[in-house]
């Protein structure tokens, strides 16, 4: 998702770091001596660590997603709320270096209310429902492009080419991000209509 690798965390650490965040969750606590907690540094929250806590022994799997650092939790629900309040918290640091990966974790991590709008970079960023013949999966992957900022506004709002996925539809478009972190899409093109895909809300 991000550009950087995840790092597991010890036990010793993982215990203190589920001290704060047990307090805070909803749908149940982590065992620390089962919980696995993966984490990686998020460039444009400085001092902050997006971490993924999963317990694969419990039946269902227990996971969640959550943004961290000593004396702060804040727990992904889907909806943009908490983002957007950690963006005023943290603060949200955005530059030409970082704001393409806040953009591929906004839109990993937010669902609007009509369903997930997600990246699609490369061809395995595709939630096929079943494998397209090798043909048209090289077809379809030839068309897909990076996220890569295109320039900043005199406003000072970064403005981002990227293909998306909304229900079946592979678009083209522009991302227009804001200092404060606020993402707006413009532009749409229809790059595929009627991709076999999965339901996201499957899973």
């Amino acid at each position: 998702m991000f550009q950087d690798a995840y790092i597991k965390l010890e036990s010793e650490e993982c215990e203190k770091v589920l001290s704060e965040i047990n307090p805070v969750l909803s749908g149940g606590d982590f065992d620390p001596k089962t919980a696995v907690i993966m984490t990686q540094p998020l460039r444009f929250y400085p001092g902050y660590s997006f971490l993924e806590i999963a317990d694969y022994d419990l039946t269902p799997m227990l996971r969640k997603f959550v943004i961290y650092k000593p004396g702060s939790v804040t727990v992904i629900d889907w909806t943009n709320a908490p983002v957007y309040e950690l963006n005023k918290k943290a603060p949200l640091s955005l530059d030409a270096d970082n704001v393409c990966d806040y953009v591929r974790f906004f839109l990993g991590y937010v669902r609007g209310p009509e369903g997930a709008l997600s990246l699609a970079e490369t061809i395995d960023d595709i939630n096929w429902s079943d494998e397209p013949p090798p043909a048209a999966r090289k077809a379809v992957g030839q068309q897909l492009k990076p996220v890569k900022l295109e320039r900043q506004t005199a406003d000072g709002d970064f403005i981002v080419n990227a293909c998306f996925i909304f229900k079946n539809v592979l678009y083209q478009g522009q991302i227009t991000v804001s200092l404060q972190g606020r993402i707006s899409i413009s532009d749409e093109k229809i790059m595929i209509d009627d991709l076999p895909l999965r339901d996201s809300r499957l899973g």
